[in-house]
Order: structure tokens, then sequence, then C-alpha cells
């Protein structure tokens, strides 16, 4: 295959990281192959094995290159041990890749910590940014189907200045992925008056609020957790910790729901005929929240675009997490997120500048 053939982008792909094995990887590339013409692949791991899947689905040779890795890594292994003894893996050399030019962006089912540490160092952070984060993308009834959430795990921390560069990042992201030219941005707190709430969420009011029309963003103000799945807001900016919580319970009610959904129309032999009729929505019900068909957390603030796909993903999740990848890169999405993040911390340092001439006057 060659690399540099016109009207291709290249997603540099970790093939070792899931916990369904390379074929699994193999396969949902294969699926993003068949529906797109202008993809292209790096597939890193171990060589003779993904040559073997790699020719059981035809025409994948000719659009994938493999990268040999001799290890990989595991979802059990720290961060730092990775950061320090892991430069054989088919994760780093995903990573590199990007690093190296030769792919516009990272797909990989693996290690969610080890990976974020290794893009960070081998990436390095955005100018301006201090602490990266993790966008997912949350059904909601949107016209778009989704909300931007920020970050979800990246950082259990996040100051008032952090917050104001995941609002930028998070609107960014809604643009180019969701195709939203004005977002609507909330910032998660434990109520909607805006003297509740901690320091920093009450300092990041402020900052968004005086940075929204240079951002082009409307922010809303506070949102409470009920507002997640509502069509008040696109982009939800929150820290780390909160947001990871939010991302577990969501998935566990998905769960318990369908779970539920399942026993009830099972129970009796009128349910299971209930449960015929009702088929078709049921499924479009299910499409709709599938995390699946939803693959793919985004990380923001590096120079590259990282695309972290859930680690049980099968071959239609990988295939979905691809598409967010393609996407994203086609789009020239880490070019602009730059732009809007230095357009953000402009404006934190024109409103600082204009608070300190102020206080002096006084």
């Amino acid at each position: 295959m060659t690399m540099n053939a016109p009207k291709r982008t290249i997603v540099s792909v970790d093939a070792m990281g899931g916990d369904l094995g390379p074929a699994a990887v193999v396969a949902g590339l294969a699926l993003s192959a068949d529906k797109n013409p202008e993809i292209g692949f790096i597939l890193h791991g171990n060589k003779p094995q993904l040559e073997g899947l790699v020719a059981r689905h035809a025409g994948l040779a000719e659009v994938c290159e493999i990268r040999h890795a001799d290890e990989a890594v595991t979802m059990d292994d720290k961060p730092s041990h990775v950061m320090r003894n892991g430069q054989n893996t088919s994760m780093w050399s995903a990573i590199d890749a990007v690093r190296d030019g030769d792919a516009e962006v990272v797909v990989s089912c693996g290690n969610t910590g080890a990976l974020m540490l290794l893009s960070m160092v081998r990436l390095r952070k955005l100018p301006g940014v201090n602490r990266p984060a993790i966008a997912c993308l949350w059904p909601s009834r949107n016209p778009s189907g989704f909300n931007v959430m920020l970050d979800v795990g990246a950082d259990v921390r996040a100051d008032e200045d952090d917050l104001l560069q995941y609002a930028m990042m998070g609107a960014s992201y809604a643009r180019n992925g969701l195709g939203i030219a004005r977002p609507r941005v909330g910032l998660l707190n434990v109520g909607t008056e805006e003297h509740k709430g901690r320091a920093e969420l009450k300092a990041a009011h402020e900052l968004i609020t005086n940075a929204a029309e240079g951002a082009q963003i409307d922010f809303v103000g506070f949102v409470e957790g009920v507002d997640l799945p509502s069509d008040r807001v696109d982009v939800i900016v929150t820290d780390g910790f909160t947001g990871n919580v939010a991302l577990k319970t969501g998935e566990g009610t998905s769960k318990l729901i369908s779970g539920l959904l399942r026993e009830a129309f099972s129970a009796t032999i009128a349910s299971k005929l209930a449960a015929l009729l009702a088929m078709r929505p049921l499924k479009r019900m299910g499409q709709r929240v599938d995390p699946s068909r939803n693959n793919g957390g985004v990380f923001l603030g590096l120079n590259g675009t990282v695309v972290k796909s859930h680690g049980s993903a099968d071959a239609t999740g990988i295939s979905a997490a691809v598409r967010l990848a393609f996407q994203l890169a086609k789009g020239g999405f880490n070019q602009k997120l730059a732009a809007r993040v230095a357009s953000g911390d402009a404006s934190r340092q024109d409103a600082a500048t204009e608070s300190r001439q102020g206080e002096q006057q006084e």
C-alpha cells in the first residue's frame, strides 16, 4: 500500500489492546474500509498474526500497513510501568505514528491510563493546556442524538482555568464532531443557582461567561445531572472525578434498564407476544443508546488526536471509533482545537488585565 496515496486519511490503530483481541479490531477495520474508500490504516501489533487476520478480509491489505510490535499493554499494567518499559508495545508504536506524521489520528481499545500518559509524553500538550481531557458522547434528546461531556476521567482535578479550557475544547469537538455551529455549553453543578457550588465552579462560571461571545458559544450557566441527556445543552463541562462517576453511573443504569426490560418481556406468554409487537421500536431505542454504536472517547488538548475505544468493543464498536477518528482527522479538528484553546486563553488573560486595571483605578 502507498501510504501517501491522495485522498486517503491514515488512522493509526493499536491492534492488541482490546478485550476481544486483534481479530475484533481487524474485523472493525474491514467494516470501516468497506464503507469509506478514503480511509487507510497503519496497524500495530504481532505482524504474523495480523497478516493472517487481514488476509481474511478482501481488499483490506490494500489499505493497511502492518508494523510489528513485540509486546502489548495489558489492562492491568500500571501507566508508570508502561512509560518506563513500553517502547516495544503496540500502543507506543501507534502513538508514535501520529507523532512522526505518518498518520493523523490514533485509535486504541487499550488501558486508558497508559494511553493517556503515553499520549501526553509522546505527543505533548497543546500550548496553553494545563490538563488534557477525555470527552465522550452522551445520548440525548438533541437533534444530533448526543451531548458532549468532558472531562470523564483524564484528571480528577480541575480548577477554573481548566474548566474554561474544557469549555473551549468541548465546543470545538461539538462543532467538528456533531456539526453544531454555535454550541450551548453548561457547567455541571449541584444546582442551577449562581450562588451554589465550589469556589472554582463559581470562578469558572465567570470566566466562561466572559469568553463566550468571542468563542462563539452560548453559555447556559450551571446545569444539573438531570440535564446530561436533555436538549438544554450541547456540551457539559465538569472535572474528571465527577465526569467519570456520571459516565459509569449512566452505563450501569443503561444495563439495569436493559436487563429489567428483558425480564419483563420474557416473564409470561403475553409479555413475550408484547415483545414481538414492540421489537422494532425497542431495537431503535437500543441502537440509540448502544455503547458499541456510540463508541469512542476523544483525548483533547494534545498535539494529535487520540480516540479511546471501549476495551470490550466488538467489530461494530471498533468501526464506530474509527469512523469518529476519521471524521475528526478529515475536518482538521486538532488544528481548529488549538486555535480555540488559544482564543480562550487570550480571553482569560484579557479579562484578568481588565480586572487588575479596574482594581488599580479604584
